[in-house]
């Protein structure tokens, strides 16, 4: 476990689900105008994975400020030799915004992947959040590719980033 700030950066905690699931409804919903069908899609599929959560191949860390769900990184390696590990379900709560949380999740999850000797990571995102895509890019993804699409319940500008390792 590390600690910055009195945020604590360790792995799954009761409630972590759900609360991630929140984040990413209420932000998406907020900025972006993302309804029900992406809050249930994030629901769904994070459910899913918890589900079949493997600890020899999976990564799961959330970032906690007084026993509460701050931010989330997630690394699905189920398919990791064929098409690489997956990172998912990445986001910082705006009230801890600029403290360095989420160059750390993102530094926790890469060191993972080095460590299981992933030869690539890949992440699905879309034109307009910046900051993560900064944070992206200082992390050594590339972007290789874009198209318009919905996957996410409105179009938008998707993205794929890749880091090879």
């Amino acid at each position: 476990m590390n600690s910055i700030n009195s945020i604590n950066i360790d792995g799954y905690v009761p409630g972590a689900i759900g609360r991630i699931a929140e984040m990413h409804a209420r932000y998406y919903s907020d900025h972006w105008k993302f309804g029900k069908y992406f809050e249930a899609k994030v629901a769904t599929e994070l459910s899913e994975f918890a589900g079949r959560f493997d600890d020899r191949r999976d990564g799961f860390w959330t970032a906690c400020s007084d026993n509460r769900v701050q931010g989330s990184i997630i690394i699905d390696g189920i398919k990791a030799d064929s098409e690489g590990a997956h990172l998912r379900w990445y986001i910082v709560s705006e009230n801890i915004h600029g403290q360095g949380i989420g160059r750390q999740l993102i530094s926790i999850a890469m060191d993972f992947c080095r460590k299981r000797h992933y030869k690539q990571v890949f992440l699905w995102t879309f034109a307009g959040l910046d900051a993560a895509r900064h944070l992206y890019e200082k992390s050594g993804f590339k972007l290789v590719h874009e198209q318009q699409g919905s996957q996410w319940g409105k179009t938008v500008t998707e993205q794929k980033y890749v880091c090879e390792l």
